[in-house]
């Protein structure tokens, strides 16, 4: 135990070695007291900030005099009505300092003490602000924010030093169903909110996100049913500075988010810097609890408060958040929510291709699958300038490129029966035509003499998605692929859990993904067509996808239709892409194109 004999302080100690810790930490009782009144100079510090001497006297707010006379404001930390720490801050320079040795908890813990919901903030300014927009359920960390976010995983408790003060507070938080998290409007302070959050459960996490705009400002207020007067910004004012160098701040952390997409580091920096200076207007911006009172009233803190967010979850999301893209579709302005045209009036009536989608082909052999799918890729390649990656393990390349660039130039690649007396393309058409494949269509060849996998396939697709920014993806056909698996795994099992991965690959890349399955071996065949469940391997093969067609042709040679190709529309699950129907497409042999 100890006594401070320092003139009005009063302090005495002891050492307590809290119950189920190994750290002694230095208890606190203050049987004198602090001056029973602040000087005029510390309520005016408080004053010009929006701070009452109410609020003051409620926090117990206090002073001392340092040795060389100067000020410093003292915050009390109370736990349970007992003193365990005090954090100072000089009066003139913005200095913080705390009694060595004390422990750390936070900063108002006593008023949230039986509440189901509570704010943390990232200083006491913050917590006394919010008090003078009506929260007194409010808490404040007393170290400040880190620089980022610590890679790995939360350290044990006991080794959790820089958040020691989450720990010893944990009985408190944990009676918390809402924690209402209102950091900085910095990278620091997101830092310090995703840190907070990892802690304490990002299921029970709300964010507050401090104003970077105008439209923040009138959003926040329109939800809350605020009244909003813009506050004039003085030119030249230090505010204004201090803005603009936050809004940096803000930059810095939001890059890394904003250029994900980008191709490189440099570019990744151009479109965040770019993304961000759209955004920020700086005499709207506002960096914390405190900035808001001061330059736009307790009633917009209030109402920033009052407008926080569900903290994010990763797999859980709002229909909220995709606000602009429905409006986009609900105004036809989303070029892909109805799908991109085949390139056939008749067939868009019942079938149009949407990005993220799967459809599912067949069609018995010599049907003309492959080559409609061919004809079908070439059209949105010019209609939509789409690019796409072909898996088609039984073709061999020159065959593939002859039949594309037929249906490209228009002309027989061969001087063959087939032509039917057409002349066939020149040389210089060849290159034309190869220079427009090449720069449209990528293939996915596996070079190896054993089958591919479909995981392999998903992979190099999905290098063909940074590289080429391909649209479509032809796995053809099923069988052709690696079906090795597990002995406790069966084929359904097997065939429902590969095409969940090609679902997931083209929802996640907006890639559509065509994918070519043979009927089984069909008895007593007599030449109709066959339906979706002659599928071989699994029902999961329509149960999967959002779209099911069958091609299909009169095979009979002395048929006078066989150039008439029957496109049927077996399954759509997007309703405002297409429906359940048939489409007959003329084929013409000499050039591999469908016409309607």
């Amino acid at each position: 135990m100890w006594n401070c004999f320092r003139a009005k302080c009063g302090w005495t100690g002891r050492v307590n070695t809290r119950q189920g810790t190994s750290k002694a930490y230095r208890q606190y009782t203050n049987e004198s007291g602090f001056d029973a009144e602040l000087s005029p100079e510390v309520v005016n510090f408080f004053a010009g900030r929006g701070i009452t001497a109410a609020t003051l006297v409620r926090n117990r707010v206090a002073q001392e005099t340092l040795a060389d006379g100067s000020t410093a404001i003292a915050f009390p930390y109370y736990r349970d009505s007992q003193l365990v720490n005090i954090k100072y801050r000089s009066v003139g320079e913005k200095k913080f300092w705390q009694v060595r040795g004390a422990e750390k908890v936070l900063f108002g813990l006593d008023d949230v003490v039986g509440q189901s919901d509570i704010v943390v903030v990232e200083g006491e300014m913050d917590k006394l602000a919010l008090e003078e927009a009506g929260f007194t359920n409010v808490v404040s960390v007393p170290d400040g924010a880190p620089a980022r976010v610590k890679e790995g995983e939360v350290p044990p408790a006991d080794q959790d030093t820089k958040f020691s003060y989450l720990w010893n507070c944990r009985a408190w938080l944990d009676q918390a169903t809402k924690v209402v998290i209102a950091t900085d409007n910095d990278a620091p302070g997101d830092a310090l909110a995703e840190e907070l959050a990892r802690r304490l459960g990002r299921e029970r996490c709300w964010r507050v996100r401090w104003p970077l705009n105008k439209e923040d400002h009138q959003y926040a207020a329109e939800v809350t049913g605020v009244a909003y007067v813009p506050q004039e910004q003085e030119s030249g004012s230090s505010t204004t500075g201090n803005s603009v160098a936050a809004a940096a701040n803000v930059q810095q952390q939001q890059l890394q988010g904003v250029g994900e997409a980008a191709a490189d580091r440099s570019s990744a920096i151009e479109a965040g810097a770019e993304a961000l200076q759209l955004r920020v207007q700086p005499a709207f911006y506002r960096k914390d609890a405190n900035e808001v009172l001061m330059r736009d009233g307790a009633a917009m803190l209030r109402a920033f408060l009052l407008n926080a967010e569900p903290f994010p979850i990763r797999g859980l999301l709002r229909f909220h958040e995709y606000y602009d893209d429905i409006m986009k579709y609900y105004r036809l302005e989303h070029k892909d929510g109805q799908g991109r045209s085949t390139g056939w009036p008749a067939l868009d009536q019942l079938y149009k291709v949407v990005p993220g989608e799967l459809t599912i082909v067949t069609g018995v052999p010599n049907s003309g699958k492959s080559e409609w799918i061919d004809s079908l890729l070439a059209n949105l390649a010019e209609q939509h300038d789409w690019c796409f990656a072909l898996c088609s393990m039984e073709k061999k390349a020159t065959d593939h490129a002859r039949q594309l660039v037929e249906k490209y130039i228009g002309k027989p690649f061969f001087d063959l029966p087939y032509a039917r007396g057409v002349r066939r393309m020149s040389e210089r058409e060849l290159d034309e035509g190869l220079d427009w494949i090449d720069d449209r269509f990528h293939l996915v060849r596996y070079e190896d003499d054993a089958l591919p996998a479909v995981d392999w396939v998903l992979d190099v697709a999905r290098a063909a998605v940074y590289r080429y920014g391909i649209r479509g993806l032809v796995i053809d056909p099923y069988n052709e692929l690696d079906h090795q698996r597990p002995a406790s795994m069966n084929e359904t099992e097997y065939v429902s859990q590969m095409l969940t991965k090609v679902k997931r690959f083209a929802q996640t890349t907006g890639v559509h993904v065509w994918f070519v399955a043979h009927p089984r071996q069909l008895r007593d065949w007599k030449g109709q067509a066959p339906n979706l469940y002659d599928i071989s391997g699994s029902a999961h093969f329509i149960n999967k996808a959002d779209n099911g067609i069958v091609v299909h042709r009169d095979r009979d040679p002395e048929s006078t239709v066989q150039h008439k190709v029957n496109i049927l529309v077996r399954k759509v699950r997007n309703k405002a892409a297409g429906t359940i129907g048939d489409c007959v497409l003329e084929y013409e042999r000499v050039n591999g194109r469908y016409i309607d």
